[in-house]
């Protein structure tokens, strides 16, 4: 049941491949799409770059597009204009940083590369490349706002402790938000550990600490005896003021409310910002961010992580028995997974049965949030074996040492989140394990198995990241986006979207965006399909397409047409055809045509041409609605046989 969006025609069902016959006894190949009320409509491998599948966000699918109305060009208009207003928003923010003087840090000290050195482990090539970043970054003027995105323990944490280290160096103070006190808790001990060879004073703002200690260290933070402090969004409360505040870090900022990150705007417009992210985000929204926002990303796994040894079988308590005292033998620890609070306690008590000598403890999202805290503060510091949960294992948290998670009625969750959940185990140097537990008797029923399937394919770190990330990511674009946005992501697919949102960028900064001006090629003597060729022989007609013996599968052919309906410039036309020959081999005939209707398309869309039309040898090209002549006649094409670069020279001189 795929979605896919055609650029003029909307949101459609795609109905495969087929072969239809032509009007002159041949067959072509086509993309069936259907639209509302039943009707299709088949478009030419030729035109399949205008196809691409559609994407939303979260499970809502938005409804098919009528052929009939104007709706779709209507929702096209109005996420445009919405698209336009919220990237001029970011752009103005970025301008108004870019005036406002900043305080520029001074180039590593001795310190900092000693400091950097004792780092227990080697930094990937991303994690290197957003460590120099953020540097560089603090030491420009303006504030630095820049965002770090990769999954729990990609080694962000170590990102933010090299650019604090540098803060304090240089004798400014330091602010770490993170949204839960056992997140923060975390923070503080891997700071203070990190930093104990230097006298850094790190102290910590929350709950776990009383109020006579809270006023302790509210008094030094104003007289500057604290260098960095660690806390919730007890930070942002009025009673905190720092005496020379220079770099604030923000923990998964998606978390905090609505209120709190307007805070965080307001109060950290002239410090340097550096916030951290675990939701991944898509490469494509990314790439057309990059005008607007700093952005690093870190998509590497550190380099001794083993892949987590996945098991999906039928629900079967010996099964679970074992797996939990595999785990207590090798003194780690377990997360069980069971997602219904009503029977939670039921399954509590079973797993105590099963494995009596073990310290099980439950924790689910309708707790008391203080409760809550205090039952992962106490799993973090090893006093529970194993923690019967709902989902809600706290995204952020790096618990090293429960490397066994056992999920039960797994088939109740989508892909991207029992990824997600399987991340939640393998961080240290062990082996790690998940169960999934699916009732017995779906053990050989479709769907929900072949999900399954598809997550121990994916037990390579990293490269299933990809492919179940794509729901996750687009969830996680709603979240960077917000809402609004959110709902045009839905009415217009995610790829139109990021394309939108690339080209209102681009013009507000004022690159003249050349949106590819659509030429009409009609040419007489040309056949743009095999099945057109075959028909009336290369007499009647020169080839060009992409004969399926040079290219034989059809999703690569496809792809082929989209990568040469997309070069706008002369620069991608090149690469394309290096790339091409590179990888197909040499270009037969129908390949060089119609690299040829590329170049005639460009140099017309150069010449403001929108229309390139031959017809008996005759030339006729339209430029703003009217016929271009010459001497007052159309013209002609002489050489025998007739051939494209004749037609391409021609159009040439019109520009």
């Amino acid at each position: 049941d795929d979605l896919v969006v055609h650029l003029e025609q909307g949101v459609a069902r795609f109905a495969g491949l087929m072969r239809i016959p032509t009007t002159t006894n041949g067959e072509q190949e086509v993309l069936a799409l259907e639209f509302a009320d039943e009707a299709k409509l088949y478009v030419p491998l030729e035109q399949a770059y205008l196809v691409s599948r559609y994407v939303g966000v979260g499970k809502r699918s938005p409804q098919l597009s009528s052929l009939a109305d104007s709706k779709w060009a209507r929702a096209k208009k109005n996420a445009a204009s919405s698209i336009f207003d919220y990237a001029g928003k970011m752009l103005a923010v970025q301008a108004e940083r870019e005036t406002v003087p900043g305080h520029a840090f001074g180039p590593d000290t001795k310190w900092q590369r000693e400091f950097e050195h004792s780092f227990p482990f080697r930094e990937t090539p991303d994690q290197m490349k957003a460590i120099i970043d953020a540097k560089i970054d603090m030491e420009q003027p303006r504030p630095m706002d820049r965002l770090i995105c990769g999954d729990v323990g990609f080694g962000k944490t170590e990102v933010a402790i090299r650019a604090a280290f540098k803060a304090v160096m240089d004798g400014r103070q330091v602010a770490v938000l993170a949204p839960t006190t056992v997140l923060a808790q975390q923070h503080f001990e891997v700071f203070r550990q990190r930093m104990l060879d230097y006298p850094v004073r790190i102290e910590m703002l929350s709950r776990f600490r009383s109020q006579g200690e809270q006023r302790k260290i509210l008094e030094l933070l104003r007289q500057g005896g604290v260098d960095i402090v660690i806390g919730t969004h007890r930070l942002i409360s009025g009673d905190v003021v720092f005496k020379d505040l220079g770099l604030v870090v923000i923990d998964e900022e998606q978390r905090f409310g609505v209120l709190h990150k307007e805070k965080f705007k307001e109060l950290f417009k002239l410090v340097d910002v550096l916030t951290l992210s675990a939701t991944p985000i898509p490469r494509t929204l990314y790439l057309s961010l990059v005008g607007v926002k700093d952005m690093s990303t870190i998509e590497t796994p550190p380099l001794n992580r083993l892949p987590v040894e996945t098991i999906v079988c039928g629900y079967d308590e010996r099964i679970i028995r074992d797996a939990i005292n595999r785990e207590l033998e090798r003194q780690g620890q377990v997360y069980f997974l069971h997602n219904r609070v009503q029977t939670i306690d039921r399954v509590r008590e079973k797993i105590v049965d099963l494995v009596p000598q073990a310290r099980v403890e439950i924790g689910h999202g309708q707790m008391d949030s203080d409760e809550l805290e205090e039952v992962m503060a106490r799993f973090v510091a090893g006093k529970i074996d194993v923690l019967v949960c709902t989902t809600i294992i706290e995204s952020g948290l790096d618990i090293p040492n429960a490397n066994t998670i056992v999920i039960d009625r797994a088939d109740r969750f989508g892909l991207a989140d029992l990824y997600q959940l399987r991340g939640r185990v393998g961080r240290a140097e062990h082996k790690a394990y998940a169960y999934l537990l699916l009732p017995r008797e779906m053990m050989t029923i479709g769907a929900a198995r072949k999900r399954i399937n598809a997550i121990k394919q994916y037990s390579s770190l990293g490269a299933g990241f990809r492919i179940a990330m794509r729901d996750l990511e687009i969830r996680g674009a709603g979240s960077i986006l917000g809402t609004a946005q959110s709902g045009h992501i839905i009415a217009i697919g995610f790829d139109l979207y990021c394309q939108l949102l690339k080209q209102a960028v681009a013009q507000l900064k004022g690159r003249k965006f050349q949106p590819r001006l659509e030429v009409d090629l009609r040419i007489d003597f040309v056949a743009t399909n095999e099945a057109e060729f075959a028909q009336l022989g290369p007499e009647r007609r020169i080839p060009a397409f992409v004969p399926a013996n040079y290219v034989s599968d059809t999703g690569l052919r496809i792809k082929a047409y989209r990568e040469i309906a997309e070069t706008s410039t002369r620069d991608q036309f090149d690469r394309v055809q290096r790339e091409w020959r590179d990888r197909f081999g040499k270009f037969p005939e129908a390949v060089d045509n119609l690299f040829l209707l590329a170049e005639i398309k460009l140099a017309a869309a150069k010449a403001g041409i929108s229309r390139v039309e031959v017809r008996e040898r005759k030339l006729m090209l339209t430029r703003r609605g009217e016929l271009i002549l010459v001497d007052g006649k159309f013209p002609r094409l002489v050489a025998k046989p007739t051939h494209l670069g004749e037609v391409l020279e021609l159009t040439k001189k019109f520009t």
